[in-house]
């Protein structure tokens, strides 16, 4: 069943929802903060909380599971070599979001999100 189920639509459609998550939440692990409006944040956390545990776990399956959530290779590889490791004694709470009040053109609500402990830089 798939009651309650919906998140916010964002005036967009479900693949443009789904596509505006994966590519936040690969921002968000490749960057470790991203600044944003409250609204994409919190869809962007809901991708990310679903692929650090994905992380964690590194079996193939995950990967491939990663690489279809993220739909970024080196991104997913940053997510099982750097990221994972960081969390691996953590059960939840990956994400943190900070207000940062209004943007002066429109007057979204925008907040950064980030990564709830510091990920060292991969050498690139």
């Amino acid at each position: 069943m798939r009651h309650r189920r919906q998140g916010p639509k964002l005036s967009r459609t479900s693949a443009h929802r789904t596509a505006l998550g994966a590519n936040l939440a690969s921002a968000l692990l490749e960057h470790g903060r991203i600044q944003t409006t409250e609204a994409k944040a919190k869809l962007a956390r809901s991708v990310a909380e679903k692929a650090i545990p994905l992380g964690k776990d590194g079996s193939l399956h995950a990967r491939r599971q990663a690489i279809a959530l993220l739909r970024n290779k080196p991104v997913s590889y940053r997510l099982f070599n750097d990221i994972a490791p960081v969390f691996k004694d953590v059960s939840g709470g990956y994400t943190r979001i900070t207000k940062l009040g209004p943007r002066p053109g429109d007057a979204a609500p925008m907040v950064v999100l980030e990564l709830s402990r510091e990920v060292p830089s991969s050498v690139e």
